[in-house]
């Protein structure tokens, strides 16, 4: 797959470090894109070209990962975007997480296989 035809990912998490993180383990398979709080993450995905999947942490200050959820799905124009949590508690988070029109929620750390084959599976 060319970088022209690479579908863009758009990380949100409040610690760098983990974007690094997970940045590593998906980028040359997506165009990696980056947001370090929830206003930035709006405003990216509202941005063309628009994120084709969007890896949510929950646990961020000023705006949650949930209220970020909330204000996506409100949005006609980023409405359609598949979103997956990141969290530390993804056993507590799970069910709140599908209820917000998640495609699923990972626990923290990321583990790299089952993330590849989530965002795979969902950009099918």
């Amino acid at each position: 797959m060319s970088e022209t035809e690479a579908k863009v990912v758009l990380i949100v998490d409040d610690a760098p470090a983990n974007i690094q993180l997970i940045s590593g383990v998906i980028n040359g398979k997506y165009k990696v894109k980056a947001a370090t709080n929830g206003a930035k993450a709006l405003l990216i995905a509202q941005k063309q070209p628009a994120p084709d999947f969007i890896l949510l942490d929950i646990l961020m200050p000023e705006m949650d990962g949930y209220e970020v959820c909330r204000q996506l799905k409100a949005d006609p124009a980023t409405s359609d975007i598949p979103v997956a949590f990141i969290t530390g508690n993804a056993s507590e988070e799970q069910q709140r997480s599908l209820e917000m029109g998640a495609v699923a929620c990972l626990g923290k750390p990321v583990d790299s296989d089952r993330l590849l084959t989530l965002i795979e599976s969902t950009l099918v």
